[in-house]
């Protein structure tokens, strides 16, 4: 019987180095599973594995060692168990996240909800090649999101608020960008500086610093074969219809000018930076 490797790898299924042997990678958005779904996986990996999972540099969760006769089997009781299989290939991969604010004390946005949102948008859309987002809840970045074809990054626009400010200095010293001076009984903040990191909003025990949550993008991040940060040349987003028409321009590019097999930076390099920032600059401003 002739095998279609590629329709395999598309759900998920990727040779191994042992013949007719797979390993399958699920589909973990934002590196969330419930205990039940992790109670799934074991028992598939026990009953058509051998009995271990891989956890990938990309929150994923791979079971190897299914065999080809037991694939539709697999993704059939997978299913039963609330699991997904991903995606390989040319494709929008799973998305990843950070805890965010939901969970951390340095989130400045709900990370979870927003790659659950990214996912349902753009999870699994055929592309010239692999397309990678990640969503990480503050400037320490702990995902690395400028590792990533498109990343996200949280941030706050603050606003000082004389009256309730006690110039205790707090604030100043917890601006790692120096961004914070004090003039008389005024707070300074040089814009050019800030990071929007939103650290002085967090730690004034006053209140004095009003922060407004929003969404620092990166453009053409790779880290295999090519490695190059992301880039970050428009302001601070702070309304998801503008997150998403900007993510839709990003998208369509890459679709547009992207020749098969090559990468999202190596279509914008090929292409030209001021093409690609002006139509991402034209999105952004609506």
């Amino acid at each position: 019987m002739e095998v279609n490797y590629k329709a395999l790898k598309d759900e998920g299924f990727m040779r191994q180095i042992q013949q007719d042997n797979f390993s399958l990678r699920l589909k973990v958005v934002g590196g969330n599973l419930s205990s039940e779904q992790l109670l799934t996986i074991s028992e598939i990996s026990k009953k058509y594995g051998d009995g271990h999972v891989h956890l990938t540099s990309r929150q994923s969760v791979e079971i190897p060692f299914i065999k080809l006769e037991d694939v539709e089997a697999v993704k059939k009781e997978l299913e039963a168990g609330g699991v997904n299989t991903s995606v390989c290939g040319p494709h929008v991969r799973t998305v990843t996240a950070c805890q965010g604010s939901r969970v951390c004390p340095s989130g400045c946005i709900d990370t979870y909800a927003l790659a659950l949102e990214v996912s349902d948008r753009y999870f699994g859309r055929v592309l010239p090649h692999k397309f990678k987002i990640g969503i990480t809840g503050c400037r320490n970045n702990c995902l690395k999101a400028e590792e990533n074809d498109l990343g996200v990054k949280g941030g706050f626009t603050v606003e000082w608020i004389p009256d309730a400010c006690t110039l205790c200095g707090v604030c100043i010293k917890a601006c790692r960008e120096g961004a914070l001076t004090q003039s008389g009984n005024e707070i300074l903040r040089d814009v050019d500086k800030c990071s929007n990191c939103g650290r002085c909003a967090k730690v004034c025990p006053f209140h004095a610093w009003k922060g407004d949550p929003g969404y620092l993008l990166t453009f053409g991040g790779t880290f295999g074969n090519m490695i190059a940060k992301g880039e970050q040349f428009i302001p601070i987003i702070h309304d998801k219809e503008t997150l998403f028409r900007v993510a839709d321009t990003a998208l369509a590019f890459f679709e547009k000018h992207a020749r098969p097999g090559e990468r999202f930076r190596g279509a914008i390099n090929r292409v030209g930076w001021d093409s690609f920032k002006s139509e991402i600059e034209a999105a952004y401003k609506g």
